[in-house]
Formats: C-alpha cells, structure tokens, sequence
C-alpha cells in the first residue's frame, strides 16, 4: 500500500512555521518583531479574539461572494497585500514573486518604497492592480517627488501615504541581531547615490497631505491612522482613503490593536472616504469581522512573506487563497452572501467574548 499523502499547509499557522524553519535568524527577527515589549503585536491578534461572530440562520446562503471593489478598482476579495519592506528576505524574486500571487489571487498588490526590487520589475511581473505605499524621508523631498511620478508612470492606482513613522519605532529583537541586508541585495527604487545614507523617515504634518494632492491626482490614502479626530482631519483635507493601522506592531508599543480603533474610524469617516484595516490578520473569520465593524477590505501582510519563504510566489498565492476560502466559507456559515449584506447587518454580526 502506498503510504497517505501528508497534507501540505492547511493555514497561515502552518506558512509560519516553515517559514520560521527556513529563513535565517536575522531575516525572521526582522518580520517577525515589534517594538517594545511587543503588547500591541500581541493584543493585534488578541483583540480579534476576543470578537465572537454570531450568524445568522435560515437566510438560503449556501456560498458566498467575494468580490468588491477599492476605490473603484474591481478584486476578487476584500483583502490586499499590504506594503512590505524587504521581501527579497523571503525569496530571491521578493516583490517580483508576491505581484506574481496577487494577481493570480485576484487581489491587490501595494507596493513598497522600501522593496528590494525596482518598481519598473514588480510591474512588469504583476497581472493584477497596483498601489504604491510611499515614504518621505527627511531632507529628500526630491526622492519622494520622483516616487510619486514613477507611480504614476507605472500604472498605480492609488498613492497610499505611511503617516505613523516619524521616527523608527524600537525593534530590540532585531538590533540584538544587528539585522543588515545581505550582500548584492539592494534597495530597488532607491539611486545608487543614496545606498550608502541612512534614510530617517520625516515627522509629516497635514499640511504634508495638502503638498501630496499638488504633487498628484492619484486617490490619496493615509495608512496607520488610530484616533477619531485624525481621520475627520484626513476627509476634511480630501483624502480617498484611511488604513486603521498600528503598523502591525512595529511603531509605538502599547496602542491600541487596529480592530478595537476602527469603529470609532468608521464613525468618524461617515462614508466620506474608504477605510480599511491592517494589522493581525490571520484568518478568514479575522476579515468577516473587520468587514462587519465597517472596513473597506483588509490588509495581509506577514502572512504573505511566510508564503514566500515556505515557495516563492506559489506559496504566497497559496496564502491568499487559504484566506479567502475561509472568508468564503466564514460568510456561508454566518448567513451573508456578499459585501453588501455585511454591511447591511454591520457590528450586529458581532458580539464581544
């Protein structure tokens, strides 16, 4: 008899795994750490715990749909690769293998100022849409400008805006590991004269977003807002859209978990622009309830690098797909057969535990 098959990764758990097995030390201290003590890396994944889904019966739902829209682009599901820095870390191909999965997983990609491949290769490489997540570091004002344009040349959609990155926020992990690229890996999109600066990131101030909408007509999003009254600001200053974001635990330790700030989020946006969310997304049931508390679409992030790691862009493509499976089945067994039918019950699917 032949011997049973051994089923491969069932989950993201699964991808951490082999990936935690595969990458080398510095590599995975530097994906895997948060600042500080790591609370708000914990209470990310503990907050959405803590929320029990409560489905509803008898409403005929035998599958659902999942598709939906991103400022007005179509994808297969309302859930994202988030902006990642360094996947070459993961696998050579890094950005180019992770463009490769979303479009292959009907999905979004947002690509990264700090990726180790160029802008010009990721799109090239990619069948599915594109957002371009900028940085603006300090004293090279310059740089961004040029950023901006060669979104726009490439065909991005969207300009998404990292906000809560002032400084570096301390991650001690991987300083005990003195973490460093390897050697030949570069930053794509940077010039050959800045490799050797070591770019500080700017305290931006909103009267940055107003300098961001002269530079450009792209859809402007602001990523890692937490508070009520910074997301009336960004409407009030004509942005597209908010991530709910505490930088998946990497920034100031000891805030709150995304999904504990996103109702108030929501509230305060009042439909004028899109919201979403990132940070500890794991499961599909995790996308359900952020879906249901009033978020857009989600963003993945981690989960996709131990995609990488585990197999290239099948093993990130496979992530996206375990995610939406279980979104699908999660919407099936709690009695909603779209986005709109989320909506329509909102935080009324939800109950805390």
């Amino acid at each position: 008899m032949e011997p049973e098959a051994h089923p491969g990764p069932l989950n993201v758990f699964d991808y951490e795994r082999i990936a935690r097995e595969r990458l080398v030390p510095g590599a995975w201290a530097y994906y895997a750490d948060g600042a500080g003590d790591r609370v708000t890396l914990r209470e990310n994944r503990a907050a959405f715990e803590r929320l029990q889904i409560v489905p509803r019966m008898l409403r005929g739902v035998k599958t659902a749909d999942t598709r939906t829209t991103v400022l007005g682009t179509a994808v297969g599901m309302p859930l994202l690769v988030a902006p990642m820095a360094a996947q070459g870390l993961a696998c050579a191909a890094g950005e180019v293998a992770t463009a490769q999965a979303a479009g292959a997983a009907r999905t979004l990609m947002i690509a990264a100022t700090e990726a180790n491949r160029p802008l010009a290769e990721i799109v090239a490489a990619a069948t599915g849409p594109l957002w371009y997540q900028l940085y603006v570091y300090q004293g090279r004002r310059e740089m961004a400008e040029r950023h901006v344009r060669a979104a726009e040349a490439a065909g991005c959609r969207a300009l998404v805006v990292t906000v809560d990155a002032p400084r570096w926020g301390r991650k001690e992990t991987s300083e005990r590991d003195e973490f460093v690229l390897p050697a030949g890996m570069g930053w794509g999109n940077f010039e050959q004269e800045t490799d050797d600066i070591d770019l500080e990131p700017e305290a931006l101030t909103w009267d940055d977003v107003d300098w961001l909408h002269s530079l450009t007509a792209l859809p402007l999003v602001l990523k890692g807002l937490l508070a009520a009254e910074d997301a009336r600001e960004a409407v009030a200053r004509g942005v597209d859209g908010i991530v709910v974001s505490n930088h998946g635990g990497r920034q100031l330790d000891g805030v709150p978990a995304s999904i504990v700030a996103l109702p108030e989020i929501v509230a305060a946006v009042d439909g004028r622009c899109e919201v979403y969310l990132d940070s500890g997304i794991r499961r599909g049931t995790d996308v359900l309830k952020a879906l249901a508390l009033g978020a857009r679409a989600v963003l993945v992030g981690r989960p996709v690098l131990w995609g990488l790691a585990a197999d290239g862009a099948a093993g990130a493509r496979h992530v996206l797909e375990l995610l939406h499976d279980e979104l699908e089945l999660a919407m099936a067994l709690a009695g909603v057969g779209n986005m709109a039918e989320i909506a329509a019950l909102g935080a009324g699917l939800l109950r805390m535990g």
